[in-house]
């Protein structure tokens, strides 16, 4: 190649993002779609549509993946004083809660500069602050979690697909900054829960599982 041609090649226009893709038939996805978890290894997978909906199904792909559903829930009920907070010795006021069915045992993680950090749970501490109450005993496996906000001023508790979880993870460690994480961070944090709330509605007492 002549240098004039190598000189060109500097002032080409880059090549065009590819569209991100179904993980298991490679259908091009929107920006906004469907996961699925991947149960034994607890990891996301992007899926369209179609794959999606046959993950719904009971006992599809023999369980080792399941559809993230797109259900939000709000306890109005919900009371969680300091006292009972710091029975789940979480160190931060944000943390999500879902039961793993291949460890069959709830697991708590938070997020974090370093990404979701898991806290060690005790059964009994879970029980006595949040175990009993309506949103918990919804929860369905690996695919939903508890996500529980405390601040100043109030604390809240939702019920939320799994994978938003994980997004609010990813904001918090793009945009943390410093031992409290920053301006940017809790814009962030309080960007999220306006869209969660929006979002959520009050449960029911006879809410379906």
């Amino acid at each position: 190649m002549s240098a004039p041609a190598r000189g060109l090649r500097r002032f080409r226009a880059p090549a065009p993002p590819q569209p991100e893709r179904c993980e298991l038939c490679t259908a091009v996805l929107a920006e906004r779609h469907r996961h699925l978890v991947r149960t034994a290894s607890r990891t996301l997978t992007c899926a369209c549509v179609p794959c999606a909906l046959l993950f719904e199904q009971p006992g599809a792909g023999r369980g080792g993946y399941r559809a993230v559903p797109d259900r939000y829930l709000s306890d109005p009920g919900h009371a969680l004083d300091a006292a009972a907070w710091e029975r789940l010795q979480i160190p931060v006021g944000t943390a999500f809660f879902f039961r793993n069915a291949e460890l069959d045992r709830l697991v708590a993680l938070y997020p974090s500069p370093a990404g979701a950090t898991e806290s060690e749970l005790d059964p009994a501490a879970w029980q006595a602050v949040l175990g009993s109450s309506p949103l918990a005993a919804l929860l369905q496996p690996d695919v939903e979690a508890l996500l529980v906000h405390r601040s100043e001023e109030r604390s809240e508790c939702f019920l939320v697909p799994v994978d938003v979880c994980y997004e609010l993870v990813g904001r918090m460690r793009l945009t943390w900054q410093g031992f409290d994480g920053g301006a940017e961070a809790r814009a962030e944090l309080a960007a999220f829960f306006d869209s969660v709330r929006a979002r959520a509605r009050a449960v029911r007492t006879e809410e379906p599982v």
